[in-house]
């Protein structure tokens, strides 16, 4: 399936799924429409009951059947649907659940995965610390040889690296996924392994080096290279953060949302990127299946919580959230866990998404209270209480009145997109 055929089964699927707003409002119109043959009914009894001849009363009766809008009622939610669905799927912002979508008015925390999300997972390799025998260029050709068998981020700064300095690598063997921890394989005999602090930790390996302490001061992930079980050298990468993560965590706490962080890298590089984007709250060394429980955690603190991230690893939290947001071309599994996929790698979409959420559900309500006001002060009109003031409706004038309620609705959906999208980068 292409790209394009994607997102216009998305934007299909989006049109047809329906929110709490669409459910109340077609149930409403549902029972208007037995108000205005109820009410007809009744107006033509009470009307012979009071001595009026039956052309009166008919007329009467009639003009309540025609006045009411059902039409206006039962379209307020879906042209609205219609246009925010079509606006943000023009800006790539794809919605899959507009229930979901609904509850994103009501966000009170947003919680971003760091890497590839608020920076820009682009890891360049500063610092190689060697702590054996092997010098720097021994460690990263064999660093190097590991990490050409994984896609992740880290790994691909460490082959990057490798390449600039025109460095040739044996290939690896036996590679086997350290899940949030590293990777090991076999290299020319020897095993291999490029694993986290928090593998050392759990290992009870100690490694002692000055240079460790400057590495984490400076808000740099670290990467130990153990060769046959001993540390052979530390890799200091830096992740460079986007320049729009910072607007965009400035725009949504104008919102009134918090700001929040998760990362499997340590306090130092966490603490460091929190403070650089001024982050109300971050959790460090988070294991991929301890995400979905720090969502819980969030969500415990009495918080709407929306998540946003791009990985295999953030389906959980994803699915575990209020919003699913995958951003960015994500994988699959992300996005089959989201409830919204933004097409770009721009943070700023998040803020995007979230004010036309706002915008939407506040057309929604506007055309509800029209079409509801509409119909409790046409109703009674057309039935002819105000008649001793000599205001009395016809049906052709019940009929104009009707279908110009229909059409405030409709113009009134469309007011949505003036203006363009919302805090949104794209507009």
């Amino acid at each position: 399936q292409t790209y394009l055929a994607q997102v216009m089964d998305m934007v299909r699927k989006a049109q047809e799924s329906r929110s709490r707003s669409q459910d109340l409002a077609n149930r409403a119109a549902v029972w208007l429409t037995a108000i205005a043959l109820g009410g007809g009914f009744a107006t033509l009894f009470v009307w012979l009951t009071l001595g009026r001849e039956f052309a009166f009363a008919m007329e009467r009766a009639v003009t309540v059947m025609v006045i009411a809008c059902p039409h206006a009622l039962g379209l307020a939610v879906p042209l609205v649907v219609a246009v925010s669905t079509s606006m943000s799927a023009s800006h790539g912002l794809l919605i899959r659940d507009r229930a979901a979508f609904e509850r994103a008015r009501n966000l009170g925390a947003v919680v971003f995965d760091k890497t590839g999300t608020l920076t820009e997972g682009r890891f360049g390799v500063s610092d190689i610390v060697p702590l054996g025998d092997l010098d720097e260029t021994a460690c990263l050709r064999l660093a190097a040889a590991l990490e050409s068998q994984s896609e992740h981020p880290i790994a691909t700064g460490i082959v990057r690296t490798a390449k600039e300095r025109q460095l040739e690598w044996p290939q690896a063997s036996q590679f086997t996924n350290l899940t949030g921890r590293g990777a090991q394989a076999v290299v020319e005999g020897r095993e291999i392994k490029m694993v986290s602090p928090g593998y050392l930790r759990e290992q009870g390996i100690q490694v002692q080096h000055p240079k460790l302490d400057a590495l984490a001061a400076e808000g740099k992930t670290t990467i130990f290279l153990l060769v046959d079980g001993n540390a052979a050298a530390v890799f200091g990468l830096a992740d460079v953060v986007r320049p729009e993560s910072k607007a965009a965590i400035a725009r949504l706490k104008a919102m009134g949302i918090q700001c929040m962080m998760l990362t499997g890298d340590s306090q130092a590089v966490a603490q460091t990127v929190s403070r650089q984007l001024d982050l109300d709250d971050y959790f460090a060394e988070v294991l991929p299946e301890q995400k979905a429980e720090k969502i819980r955690e969030v969500k415990a603190r009495g918080l709407t919580v929306a998540m946003v991230g791009d990985g295999v690893n953030d389906a959980p939290a994803l699915v575990e959230s209020d919003l699913g947001v995958a951003i960015g071309a994500g994988t699959d599994v992300a996005i089959e866990a989201a409830d919204i996929v933004l097409v770009s790698n721009n943070p700023e979409d998040v803020a995007a998404i979230l004010g036309l959420s706002r915008k939407t559900y506040g057309k929604m309500v506007q055309n509800l209270i029209w079409a509801t006001g509409y119909n409790a002060f046409a109703i009674p009109l057309a039935a002819g209480v105000a008649v001793n003031w000599g205001l009395l409706l016809t049906p052709a004038v019940g009929a104009v009145l009707m279908s110009a309620s229909t059409v405030i609705v409709a113009i009134n959906a469309r007011l949505l997109g003036r203006g363009g999208m919302p805090a949104s980068a794209h507009a």
